[in-house]
């Protein structure tokens, strides 16, 4: 009897040490599982920590290169982009000129941009007399087109884009931000929409406007435009002091300074920009008046 209670004790360790050996390897195995990595916050840092010599610098940091290339779904255009490939990935940023405007007004932001380390696109549309509406379509078609079919799309991360646009094109960006919700980050300059009402924009968005704009004046346009991003995420307006309309067309410091702290912060989810952008700028010599929700890290 002692001795069939022995075999029957012995019977059962052994096979709890079978269950306790199978459970171990069940936890081993899916520890050694691949597992979806989280960004973390500096994952897509590019570049070394900024400084205020540095962000309005003519160029930042990176090398820069840049191809012509043809819609399809808009005109043509201009990619510029880091030769760097050793960081990963870069967002990009399609830029759409004004009513009546070649792509050569917008074309000093690819360089100024991309050597800050991000993919610029500048854009040839359809027809100098297309509306906000149609620009915005254009702006979303060619960012489709540098992450899916461009040579340099390879450098891009898909999953962080943004739009610019001046006049006309400012007033597209804002549209595009509502057609393309998962864009990361928003940069209307001057902006000029029939439309005032931009309560389903998500997308952080930084207005620009000139104080002495007599085309799309900052009271009929870009405030009305700013306060009415009620469930934008993050916004900001920023008015050019003494300035006009036509101030984004031409190299302008204080636009580069705060179209890179923008993209950066919200395309690169890189808080050691946030230094320029929060607690907001006072008014000074360039700037006549900005407000802001003030982004938080």
């Amino acid at each position: 009897m002692l001795s069939r209670m022995r075999h029957a004790s012995t019977r059962t360790v052994k096979r709890l040490g079978l269950l306790s050996g199978a459970a171990a390897l069940a936890v081993t195995g899916a520890s050694l599982l691949p597992q979806q990595a989280e960004a973390g916050p500096t994952d897509f840092q590019r570049g070394p920590a900024p400084t205020e010599q540095s962000i309005t610098a003519e160029r930042g940091p990176f090398a820069t290169a840049q191809t012509t290339v043809d819609g399809p779904n808009f005109n043509k255009g201009t990619a510029y982009y880091p030769t760097d490939t050793s960081q990963g990935t870069f967002g990009a940023v399609a830029i759409s000129p004004g009513f009546a405007s070649p792509e050569a007004v917008v074309s000093w932001y690819g360089p100024r941009l991309a050597s800050q380390g991000f993919v610029v696109l500048t854009l040839e549309t359809n027809s100098g007399s297309d509306l906000p509406d149609s620009r915005a379509t254009q702006l979303v078609n060619a960012l489709d087109f540098l992450v899916q079919s461009s040579s340099v799309k390879d450098r891009i991360d898909p999953n962080r884009l943004a739009v610019m646009g001046h006049s006309m094109g400012g007033g597209g960006s804002l549209k595009a931000s509502e057609l393309r919700p998962s864009l990361k980050a928003a940069i209307p300059l001057m902006p000029w929409n029939n439309d005032k009402t931009w309560q389903g924009d998500r997308v952080p968005t930084m207005i620009m406007g000139a104080q002495n704009d007599a085309i799309a004046s900052p009271a009929s346009h870009a405030k009305p435009f700013y306060d009415s991003l009620t469930s934008a995420p993050e916004k900001a307006y920023l008015e050019l002091r003494s300035e006009g309309h036509l101030v984004a067309v031409s190299p302008n410091v204080t636009i580069a300074k705060y179209s890179i702290a923008w993209l950066k912060r919200f395309v690169d989810e890189d808080v050691r920009y946030e230094q320029f952008l929060c607690p907001a700028p006072t008014a000074n010599l360039q700037i006549s008046e900005y407000r802001n929700t003030c982004p938080t890290g």
